[in-house]
């Protein structure tokens, strides 16, 4: 019994002293050992250190949008010319000043530099803006056309001096109210359209009434049945010639023959002397004569 006792009364006072000690290291902050670095991350850290800090990356959509690159001002250029296309083309002719179309296209927050470029350089050199004397701008069509007796007179000046048609693009570019002009124009049949073969662009003639006049049906089939696409002015006539046909002749271009130049003479020019007063040489000797004859009496 006193063994067991005592055996027990060891066995606790061990326990405490265990509670203690794990109670003390608990509340004392333990350090830990940083693990030792390598040579080559240390390497690794002195170059980043060494390296400048890089500059930060420009967004692309930024680099578009900034006032001082190219592509923005033509942008600009772009949106204004447009403008004055379309203002034209309804009828508004009037000048405005760089503000007010800046105002129009939406366009106030552009820089100084900008606005100073368009101003002197960009506006004024551009072919389909034209610069009023007060600096305010207009659309410089290629065709100066009010209305449509203005595109009618035009047609019949082209048909009258052999220029041919005027582009219907150029057109509808030039005239204010353009389909409606046309549309009266066509009804009161005084104009033509036809496509070209080449881009089937659509060229706009005056229809001279005064030169039409009926052909035949057989001689129009005739003549649609004959294919000369392909055919030079060579082989047209030689395909005349053998049907018996002659009467090209005279109608196509004449060719010039080439001027034969004269060889240069190898013979010297010999300087001959002037021969004025020759038909006085008889009285030139008499007279010499006479003088010496009265010399010699005195």
């Amino acid at each position: 019994m006193n063994f067991m006792f005592s055996k027990n009364k060891n066995g606790s006072s061990f326990i405490k002293r265990k509670r203690t000690l794990q109670k003390k290291a608990y509340s004392t902050p333990t350090v830990e050992k940083k693990k030792s670095e390598s040579k080559q991350d240390v390497i690794k850290e002195e170059k980043k250190k060494s390296k400048p800090p890089s500059a930060p990356r420009m967004d692309i959509n930024s680099y578009k949008t900034a006032t001082g690159s190219s592509q923005y001002r033509f942008g600009v250029l772009a949106k204004i010319v447009k403008h004055m296309k379309t203002r034209h083309q309804e009828g508004e002719t009037h000048a405005l000043s760089l503000e007010e179309i800046l105002d129009e296209t939406n366009q106030l927050d552009v820089g100084n530099k900008v606005k100073q470029w368009l101003q002197t350089e960009a506006l004024m050199n551009n072919p389909k803006i034209e610069a009023t004397p007060d600096n305010k701008f207009i659309f410089k069509a290629l065709y100066k056309l009010k209305d449509r007796k203005s595109l009618l007179k035009l047609l019949k000046q082209q048909d009258l001096k052999g220029l041919g048609g005027i582009l219907l693009d150029d057109v509808q570019e030039s005239l204010p109210h353009c389909e409606k002009a046309l549309k009266i124009l066509q009804n009161q049949n005084e104009i033509i359209f036809i496509s070209r073969p080449v881009d089937k662009k659509k060229v706009l003639f005056y229809n001279d009434r005064t030169a039409s006049m009926v052909i035949d049906e057989e001689f129009q089939k005739l003549w649609r049945s004959v294919a000369v696409d392909a055919m030079d002015d060579a082989k047209i006539e030689e395909y005349l010639d053998k049907q018996g046909i002659r009467s090209m002749q005279d109608n196509g271009p004449k060719k010039v023959a080439p001027l034969k130049r004269k060889k240069p003479s190898s013979r010297k020019k010999v300087f001959k002397k002037p021969r004025d007063n020759e038909h006085l040489a008889d009285v030139l000797e008499s007279y010499e004569d006479n003088t010496l004859t009265q010399k010699n009496t005195v």
